[in-house]
């Protein structure tokens, strides 16, 4: 593909003139090759302008700068184009190279500061339940197919975002859902693509200071530039800020909430737990009258629900796959049930701090289990704070408190263990120390009751467990099945 066909729907100057077939778009130096067209993006603590003679040494036949460059000593052959921002200079370029790939999908992205993963793999599990292939990209990664693609951002880099859906469309998937971060708006990530439907979640005081947002008002004008280019959009009425985080859209803005204005209303929630399956039962009026479960624990879901019911509602989806995907959709490592022959509920879950595994085990608390059994470490070589913390909030919800291992790194674990027993010893909390992981897994299995609930936290969508600097694959999902089996044996 030629640069100029690349650069066609951007802003820019040329500094010196070339028309090069390219083969790749490219932002990290170390991935260079020859015939790449390599754009110099300035991030926290790097400046890609600094790499640009090095690329062009590696085979880079055209550069995209946004500073001034001394280019005195590039081949005449290398073209050098300049641009305002080669952050949304890489966005619009992505999307001519990988030929436009949001048109041909179904596209739906989910912003706000709590439930963007939930309502993701919700509205992602309604379209499968309806036929229609999905591919999700967020904080678990870029997810189609039945495999998922690690990403370093919830987010990912523009050029990331436009080739997964490029290469979702050749795996046979009609529609996309994104988790549009405030960073992924911030940096032009999104740039370039015109959703089919925008969704608002909530928003609350987070992602402040550091190299982030520097204020509140940043961080709430960032989540609005999602719908400064959507199609259609719905918001959660109930949250103060919606009016103003969807105000620069053109259009009416569908509401859901518990609120009796929203378009969509919920009303009748109640927590249900019955063999193994744990979740939320509600009925809506409005746009839509069903009856609905969510196999996702805590009343907030309801809220995930009706955003999901919502965005699907754009594309005239039948109500008993609605239903159907609601009741089915899990999110891994976020209260991610796990089938096990007996009657209590067994969970995998990521939290891995206090707050997290407050919110965790006081929802869990609410459904009236018969004892709710918490399974968890503590990282290595992270604020000991952490580790009293978390030993105090287990040991204050929960029953028992199984002691185990995490990602110890380069501690040992025994001595993250002691430390979590100085938090667990501020409260009346029952406990046992089981360092290893398969065997705290187990001793949980083999001595689960009828009606417990037991969460495994810490690990969630990990795959990993990190030692002394290495980590070695694991899985809880392929523990619990290796226990099981050998149960049976």
């Amino acid at each position: 593909m030629r640069l100029k066909d690349i650069l066609s729907t951007t802003e820019y100057t040329v500094i010196k003139d070339g028309n090069p077939e390219i083969c790749d778009l490219v932002y990290d130096s170390r991935k260079v090759t020859k015939d790449t067209v390599f754009i110099c993006l300035k991030g926290y603590t790097s400046d890609g302008h600094l790499y640009a003679q090095s690329a062009v040494e590696k085979g880079a036949s055209a550069l995209i700068i946004s500073d001034e460059l001394d280019y005195s000593e590039l081949p005449d052959n290398v073209a050098i184009i300049k641009t305002a921002d080669t952050r949304l200079a890489l966005a619009l370029m992505s999307v001519e190279f990988f030929g436009h790939p949001a048109d041909e999908l179904k596209t739906v992205a989910v912003t706000g500061t709590k439930g963007k993963t939930t309502t993701t793999a919700l509205i992602a599990e309604i379209f499968e339940q309806s036929g229609i292939k999905t591919g999700t990209i967020g904080t678990l990664g870029i997810v189609y197919g039945g495999k998922t693609y690690k990403t370093n951002n919830t987010t990912p880099e523009s050029y990331e975002i436009q080739k997964a859906m490029r290469d979702m469309i050749n795996s046979g998937c009609k529609a996309m859902v994104i988790e549009a971060s405030s960073i992924g708006l911030k940096h032009h990530r999104l740039e370039g693509i015109t959703f089919d439907a925008g969704i608002f979640t909530n928003f609350s005081d987070d992602h402040i200071g550091g190299v982030e947002h520097k204020d509140l008002a940043e961080y709430l004008y960032c989540k609005s530039l999602l719908f400064r280019q959507c199609r259609k959009a719905a918001a959660n009425i109930d949250d103060e800020k919606y009016s103003e985080v969807t105000k620069d859209f053109c259009g009416k803005v569908l509401t859901y909430g518990f609120s009796e204005k929203a378009d969509l209303t919920a009303k009748n929630d109640r927590l249900i737990s019955d063999g193994g399956f744990i979740g939320v039962k509600f009925e809506t009026e409005g746009i839509k009258s069903l009856s609905a479960e969510v196999g996702i624990p805590g009343k907030f879901n309801v809220y995930n629900a009706l955003a999901a019911i919502c965005a699907v509602s754009f594309f005239g989806i039948d109500d008993k796959a609605i239903i159907s995907g609601l009741k089915n959709a899990s999110v891994k490592g976020r209260v991610e049930p796990v089938k096990v022959p007996g009657d209590y509920t067994l969970l995998i879950d990521y939290a891995h701090n206090a707050l997290s595994m407050e919110n965790v085990l006081s929802t869990l608390r609410q459904y009236n289990p018969n004892r709710l059994i918490t399974m968890f470490g503590a990282g290595g070589n992270r604020p000991k704070v952490r580790r009293y913390e978390m030993g105090e909030v287990s040991g204050r919800l929960s029953d028992l408190s199984v002691i185990t291992e995490d990602n110890s790194r380069f501690e040992d674990v025994m001595d993250i263990i002691e430390d979590i027993k100085t938090g667990i010893a501020k409260t009346d909390g029952k406990y046992v120390v089981v360092p290893n992981r398969k065997d705290a897994i187990r001793y949980c299995i083999n001595n689960a009751q009828s009606g417990d609930i037991i969460v495994l936290a810490g690990k969630g969508h990990e795959d990993y467990q990190e030692i002394k600097g290495v980590k070695y694959h694991m899985d809880e999902r392929e523990l619990i099945s290796e226990i099981l089996a050998e149960n049976k044996q």
